[in-house]
């Protein structure tokens, strides 16, 4: 069951040759890919992602995202989906897209011809778990570099055996002689309480540069706003777009983004062209010539070194994008947004007193999460609570009908919610709400979200017709009906069972086996041929 972890490519990477196993799902067939043209390969960008532009001595880790093939099906099996639902939405997979973790390393070598020794270990996921696959690598990366490929294999073999990634259960994952302890979290639980949440999504908020322009951060991510993040190495660039994306939690952030991009990936002249304006994604970037490329993008945050422990850092003002002429400019925000909301100075002032008290960067991250968890929540709670109410009524769903349609969304109803039931019930900060809730409900980040409130408001909708439809003596309608009337009963309670499956609809095992009894009972009591007709129609 281990292959479900991953359909995992792990890349070892050497100057301009690539070799990889790659372990399908469902089975363990490893393909190795050679190429000594790699400029000839659909595999190219992977190895420019895989190589970092800013010559990293030692060890570094980082991570970088892809869009898959147009053209390539999807060929996981069900189960992965069914393990996604039970996922809170930051951590579900998006089949669009594939995760990189890798593990470079860069030394001084006289005796190889460019005088150093690179190699880079890559382990390719459809699963978002930034800090587990880290781990991962970080346990067998190193010891890899001074082995070979057999040392692959037996990492592929100890993978193959780990357990399914199941929500809410205890994993204990053997990896080359230690075990691994995790656990995966539910959509069931609070938001904030379960350790994995930091384990496997989040990474640590560590640039006190950002600490004055957290607030317009989060609004610009929350708004879907073009955002780039210059950095001096891969793997700042990638931590700092993560934290980004994670800091609307448990807001799904909902278009594309980029932890480590580079002039070769497939959609650079898509991202890069002044001939529309710039999409909404946020990509991380670490070559100069990107300062120049994206100049025209409205939103540029340009990340220092990091500073030692309790080094009080400066407060950086917003800065005009006119001011950014190369990668050299100093560190700050360069943008001309103005913010909805005031700022924030408490959150400021905690954080601040912290790096002065040197605080450990993971407690610094804890009380940033936290802040950013409870400033979602208050933005979100009034939707959320608007939503519901454009559910029908339980008392309004006949089985004898369709299930009723979700109500419409009405953005001015729901702004005259907010006067009475507005954030202002959990949140103590100022500003202009309206307009922040005007602007969000026009970005990505609504349209995902309200799109997966609504099929999960309709999923229940079904699920409730369809116990609503169990409760009915329907052997007792069918006898006072038309064999015709009846016949397309039982047809329309297959379409329901096979449809609840199809969907995972959220229905009790209990009441598809009673549905089931329904069906075979309604058809025992038809003429014999009939009731072969209709037992070779679909599943009973």
């Amino acid at each position: 069951m281990g292959s479900l972890w991953y359909n995992i490519l792990l890349l070892s990477v050497l100057s301009w040759c690539i070799v990889g196993f790659l372990l399908q799902l469902l089975g363990v067939l490893k393909l190795r890919l050679e190429c000594c043209e790699i400029k000839n390969s659909k595999y190219c960008y992977l190895l420019f992602l895989s190589f970092p532009y800013i010559g990293c001595l030692g060890d570094t880790q980082f991570c970088f995202r892809f869009r898959r093939s147009s053209g390539r099906k999807v060929s996981l099996c069900c189960f992965l989906d069914q393990l996604d639902r039970d996922l809170p939405v930051y951590l579900k997979k998006d089949p669009a897209y594939y995760y990189g973790y890798v593990y470079f390393r860069q030394v001084r070598d006289k005796s190889l011809k460019r005088g150093y020794f690179q190699k880079s270990l890559v382990l390719i996921s459809k699963l978002p778990y930034v800090h587990l696959f880290r781990t991962v690598l970080k346990q067998i990366a190193p010891e890899y570099f001074e082995k070979s490929e057999a040392f692959l294999e037996a990492v592929c073999s100890d993978v193959d055996r780990w357990p399914p990634p199941i929500p809410g259960e205890i994993l204990h994952l053997p990896i080359m002689g230690i075990i691994m302890k995790l656990r995966i979290p539910t959509y069931r639980d609070k938001p904030g309480t379960t350790q994995i949440v930091q384990n496997m999504h989040q990474v640590e908020i560590r640039y006190c540069c950002l600490f004055f322009h957290i607030q317009m951060l989060w609004e610009l991510v929350l708004l879907g706003e073009p955002l780039v993040v210059m950095a001096p190495s891969p793997s700042e660039s990638s931590e700092t777009v993560l934290a980004l994306v994670s800091c609307i939690s448990p807001l799904k952030y909902c278009s594309d983004f980029r932890p480590y991009f580079t002039i070769h990936d497939s959609e650079f002249k898509e991202y890069t062209t002044r001939t529309q304006a710039p999409p909404s994604v946020i990509l991380g970037v670490t070559n100069p010539f990107f300062a120049k490329t994206l100049q025209h993008w409205p939103h540029i945050i340009r990340i220092g070194d990091i500073k030692l422990p309790g080094e009080v850092p400066k407060q950086v003002k917003v800065k005009k994008l006119k001011n950014l002429k190369t990668l050299d400019s100093k560190p700050g925000v360069y943008t001309s947004y103005k913010t909805y909301l005031n700022k924030d100075e408490e959150i400021i002032k905690q954080l601040q007193k912290g790096v002065q008290q040197k605080r450990p960067t993971e407690a610094q991250s804890v009380i940033l999460r936290r802040y950013f968890l409870e400033l979602t929540e208050s933005f979100i709670i009034p939707l959320e609570r608007y939503v519901a109410s454009l559910m029908p009524l339980q008392k309004c769903i006949s089985p004898w009908k369709s299930p009723p349609q979700l109500r419409q969304f009405i953005q001015e109803d729901f702004m005259k919610t907010l006067e009475k039931a507005g954030p202002q019930l959990t949140s103590g900060l100022k500003g202009d709400w309206i307009g922040l809730y005007r602007h969000f409900l026009k970005s990505p980040n609504f349209d995902g979200w309200f799109r997966s409130r609504q099929k999960e408001m309709t999923q229940k909708l079904e699920a409730l017709h369809l116990e609503a439809l169990c409760n009915e003596n329907l052997v007792f309608w069918s006898q006072k009906h038309s064999e015709v009337e009846t016949v397309d009963l039982v047809l329309k309670l297959k379409n329901k069972l096979l449809q609840a499956g199809r969907e995972h609809l959220p229905v009790k095992t209990d009441t598809l086996k009673k549905l089931q009894t329904h069906i075979d009972d309604i058809i025992l009591a038809l003429p014999d041929d009939l009731q072969d007709i209709l037992l070779k129609t679909g599943t009973t």
